[in-house]
């Protein structure tokens, strides 16, 4: 992936930790949906959430058998439903194939859509947050939450909405706990980690 001026690509490489389970029908075409766990340099490990068309499987159903390896688009919709996240984020596949070691790779393209927010973690380190609404076919957008740090956060932290920015980092996952009149939940976010991020 070595140009960054695409609108979405996502390559991962890693393992399956469940089998398939049906997700939904669309125009005629039955999608599942399976989790990919792929580890950090850290060790940490990310399991991300990807929708295969149901011919892109094994006739079987199993990918466990070894490291699989993903390419296609990170996509976002808005859960309506009331449970688990509003928006969720997912990477639609368009290649599945057998993989080698972990690769979590993303680029995007798009234009901040809120006001980036800059922020410090409590470990003292400068973050920023930015909404990129990313474009997709049939004139809709993806809305990628990206996190940028240190310098880079902030320089991105002074962009105006409507600005282009190109990314390239990593899709991470993180566990939190949401309380909802006195509550807890256990919830799942997830965000591009920018290891790239500037104006086009």
């Amino acid at each position: 992936m070595d140009e960054v001026f695409v609108a979405n690509r996502a390559e991962l490489c890693g393992r399956v930790t469940a089998l398939p389970r049906y997700s939904h029908d669309s125009r005629g075409i039955r999608f599942y949906t399976f989790p990919l766990e792929t580890c950090r340099l850290s060790g940490t490990a990310d399991t991300l959430n990807i929708v295969a068309r149901r011919e892109l499987l094994p006739e079987d159903g199993l990918l466990q058998t070894g490291p699989v390896r993903v390419v296609g688009e990170l996509r976002s919709f808005n859960n309506k439903s009331g449970v688990g996240n509003r928006l969720v984020l997912t990477i639609y596949a368009r290649q599945i194939g057998p993989g080698e070691t972990d690769e979590n790779r993303i680029a995007l393209t798009g234009a901040v859509c809120k006001p980036p927010t800059l922020r410090v973690t409590p470990m003292g380190r400068e973050i920023c947050d930015i909404i990129l609404a990313v474009p997709r076919r049939y004139r809709r957008s993806d809305y990628i939450p990206i996190i940028a740090w240190g310098q880079q956060a902030r320089d991105v932290a002074q962009s105006p909405v409507g600005t282009q920015l190109a990314v390239r980092g990593r899709l991470q996952s993180r566990a939190y706990t949401k309380v909802i009149d006195g509550e807890s939940f256990q919830r799942q976010a997830f965000e591009v980690s920018a290891a790239d991020i500037f104006p086009l």
